[in-house]
């Protein structure tokens, strides 16, 4: 038989009202009688129904967070961010793995917004017309989490993709480096790809360095995808003697497939990257990368969320955190 709220008052000699006061933290109950509660709940072993404490309050203290790509350690890091920010207010987390796929993506938002959830967390990905659609079917505060929607009309928090592919790429340029590829994401992706992208051209344009057509690959932003932009650019008759990929995933790939061909890192041809996955230190060489500040992107994206939800004043909804380079060993003076 379930144990409820009527077998705990009877156990402690109280009224219901009591119990729901002790189970909802309510200061206004006299520590004896607190303690009489507890030992009822412990004694009957009762759990508070949670979906009728949502009912009666309209709030489930529920959080949603849509994840691309659950196999990739960089959201891990992030969605660990979400979890310690989430816990510290009191809330449950949803992890709903996408794949990285938009249909998936959008029954992901709508099976979510069924379960009454209080508000969304959306990680990664390209923001479409189908997204912000589900978005505006929503009467709960949603959050982007390293993207953006194209009007920023969205609350959001990053880095400035554009910047830091332009640092990226300007290391490179400072080592002496003039042959300079890249290893793109999809440029349909406005954060990871075409922003990342736009930030390696304007760092060739600011030296004068031109970029042949093929010295541009589109990746993927996996491992696999890395070593066979990596294998293009070694059959080219002028071969660069520096890459720069968008993800360190895609660059650790690069690494492997230039020591494949038995030549060096970077004694042949350097290799620079964006995130600061755990792999880019257990990688040899080391590599060279900007770090994205992952567990914070999470943990700032989910304080701003408990704000919305708590409609607290909110002087900056879209939030752009530091990024920094991570100097290693991937990278060759000329």
């Amino acid at each position: 038989m379930t144990v409820t709220i009527y077998d705990v008052a009877r156990e402690a000699g109280v009224s219901m009202a009591t119990v729901s006061r002790v189970v909802n933290n309510n200061p206004n109950v006299k520590p004896q009688t607190r303690k009489k509660v507890y030992e009822a709940i412990e004694r009957l072993g009762y759990r508070p129904n949670a979906v009728a404490r949502g009912l009666a309050s309209k709030k489930t203290t529920t959080v949603g967070v849509v994840i691309p790509d659950i196999s990739n350690s960089i959201f891990a890091e992030v969605a660990r961010g979400i979890e310690d920010i989430a816990n510290m207010y009191h809330y449950n987390i949803i992890l709903s793995n996408a794949d990285k796929k938009k249909d998936k993506e959008i029954r992901v938002i709508n099976t979510l917004l069924e379960k009454q959830v209080d508000g969304l967390l959306f990680m990664g990905g390209v923001v479409t017309e189908d997204h912000l659609a589900a978005f505006q079917t929503a009467s709960i505060p949603i959050v982007l989490c390293g993207t953006v929607d194209d009007e920023r009309k969205i609350p959001s928090v990053n880095i400035d993709h554009e910047q830091a592919a332009f640092d990226a790429t300007q290391l490179l340029i400072d080592n002496g480096h003039r042959k300079i590829a890249m290893i793109s994401g999809s440029l349909q992706d406005p954060a990871n790809g075409y922003a990342r992208y736009q930030g390696f051209k304007r760092a060739l344009d600011n030296a004068n360095i031109p970029l042949p057509e093929e010295y541009v690959r589109v990746g993927n932003y996996r491992y696999d995808s890395g070593i066979e932009a990596m294998n293009y650019f070694l059959e080219l008759e002028d071969r660069p003697t520096a890459v720069f990929s968008a993800t360190d995933e895609m660059a650790i790939g690069a690494i492997h497939a230039i020591q494949d061909q038995g030549l060096t890192v970077p004694g042949d041809i350097s290799v620079m990257s964006i995130d600061n996955i755990n792999m880019a230190s257990m990688v040899r060489p080391l590599l060279t990368t900007v770090a994205q500040p992952m567990y914070d992107i999470g943990a700032v994206a989910m304080r701003l969320l408990t704000k919305l939800m708590n409609k607290e004043q909110i002087e900056q909804p879209q939030v752009v955190l530091p990024h920094s380079i991570m100097k290693r060993n991937s990278v060759a003076h000329l």
